[in-house]
Formats: C-alpha cells, structure tokens, sequence
C-alpha cells in the first residue's frame, strides 16, 4: 500500500460536532489516517479547498457519531491538527441553552468556560515536563470578533460572549443542576469544550467555539425537550453552519495572526529541556520544539 504524503501547510481546521459529520463545498478532497502519540483521532482527516484555501475537517464524535464525549481521544484529534499546521481551528458544539433570551437555533460565541468534567485529562504536560498557560480568556478574541461579524453578514441569530459550562455526560442534567447552573449566571450547556479548548490554547492555536442552540435543556418550566425537536433543530442549525464556514473560511487572513495565542507557551514551560525525560521531549517535540 502507497504511503499517503501527509500536508503540513493547513492553516484552518474545522471540528464538527453532534450532527456535522462533513463540510459541504470541499473541493480537492483527501482522507488521511494519521496516528499520534496519543493514539488515533476520532476519525480520518478531511483535507480539501474552500475558496482556494486549505481546510482540514474532523468530526469529533467519529462518522456515525460512535464516540462519547468523554471517550473522545482530544489529545489525538489538537495534535493531528497542529501536524497538519493548523493554526485556526473552529470547533463547531450542539448546546442546551440556559437563558430565556438564548433561544434554540441560536448560535452562541461565549468567551468564558466553566469546567464541570470529572474524567478527563485537561494537558499535554505532565510526565516530567511542567507547563502553566494562560487561560484567564479561553477563547481567542481577534477569532470570535471573525465568525460574529459573519453572522451577523448572513443573518444569524448569534450571542456574541457568554459562559460556556461543560459537563461530564453522558447523561443530561438533573433540573435540579440546571437550576444551579442559571444562578450561577451561565449561559450554554455542552459536554465537549473542555479539554478541546485547553490543548487548542497548549497547541498555540486560535480557537473559538460556535455554539449551536438546540433545547432550553431541562430548567424551562411547560417546555419538555423532545428528541425530535432536538434533531429538527440541529437539522436548521446544519444548514446555517454551511453558508457560516464557508464565510469564514473566505475571511480568515491565513498570513498573519496579531493575538496572543500564537506564543501560548513562550513563558509558560518551567523545566529546562536537560530535565526533561528524552521520551517525553520528542512526544512534545512538535509543541515545544521551538522553545526548547
């Protein structure tokens, strides 16, 4: 069997989520299965063209939605991405909705997180190599301002800030833990920002998450959430998301990147390269490589 040429030269990435298996208009499509260091990614790579620039795409659940959130290899899936040259990376969420005004086919940009997991791994660090980034703004700004400004372009419903809660799941929330989660002001419920959006920031990447509305999750009194009305909206939300890329994906200056998360780790690394373990160097290589 051939060996694939992997591309080292893809500046934008794209992870779908619940319902977004693929990216329509891709053009020069190619698969390629990539195994890290972390073990395997959700799924193969998509790589192809969206007006004339290059675009990787990953569906973060796996093509038949077969991966649970916590079961989602994330170390995997930021990794292949920053091999690839990712410097990018939209990732595209279904999410409950916690605020009467954040109604569902709504599309959301929060700026904050709030971290709810229990079981997951949130660092590519540890192991002998101690490294602290800055996570006080999780998501990047210059992005967010991006993908706002092309929704509302298009018409789009969209929520510019707000606080993300992530959750462990499977299971939905109790009411009881919605409640708590509307006094606590928060704004969006999901299960998969977190660790996706701590390695994105490790990798040194632009990261935003679009969150797409598809129930008031279980706190709105007279409202019960039927799978079909879930599926309906992620449905309406899908498509919106097809005209939305493509936009941003035209926008997105590939040549020039002015915020901060582009030098995530220049402070941030604490131990010197001679402590640490050559094993773990070269499984980092491709993070702090440049530093070290």
């Amino acid at each position: 069997m051939k060996k694939q040429k992997i591309p080292y030269d893809i500046k934008i990435g794209i992870i779908g989520g619940s319902g977004i298996y693929n990216i329509e208009g891709l053009q020069n499509v190619k698969k390629y299965s990539i195994t890290t260091p972390f073990g395997k990614p959700s799924d193969n790579i998509i790589v192809g063209e969206i007006e004339g620039k290059k675009v990787a795409f990953l569906p973060r659940h796996g093509r038949g939605h077969t991966i649970s959130p916590t079961e989602i290899n994330v170390h995997a899936n930021i990794y292949v991405l920053k091999l690839l040259g990712v410097e990018f990376l939209i990732s595209l969420s279904a999410c409950g909705s916690l605020k009467e005004e954040i109604k569902p086919r709504d599309f959301v940009l929060p700026d904050q997180i709030y971290d709810r997991t229990k079981f997951r791994k949130p660092t590519f660090f540890g192991n002998g190599i101690v490294c602290h980034i800055s996570f006080a703004e999780p998501f990047c700004k210059n992005l967010r301002e991006l993908v706002y400004s092309c929704c509302k372009e298009l018409g789009i419903d969209a929520h510019y800030g707000g606080t993300y809660v992530c959750i462990e799941g499977p299971q939905f929330s109790t009411k009881a833990e919605s409640q708590v989660y509307r006094k606590l002001g928060f704004d969006i419920i999901g299960m998969t920002a977190i660790p996706e959006a701590k390695l994105a920031r490790e990798a040194e990447m632009c990261y935003v998450t679009i969150g797409l509305v598809t129930d008031y999750d279980v706190w709105k009194e007279n409202h019960e959430v039927t799978v079909e009305e879930v599926l309906e909206n992620m449905r309406i939300n899908t498509e919106k998301c097809k005209k939305l890329i493509k936009l941003i994906v035209k926008k997105i200056d590939v040549s020039q990147r002015q915020c901060f998360c582009k030098d995530a780790l220049k402070y941030a690394i604490l131990t010197k390269k001679e402590n640490i373990k050559k094993q773990t160097y070269q499984k980092l290589k491709l993070l702090i490589g440049k530093y070290l």
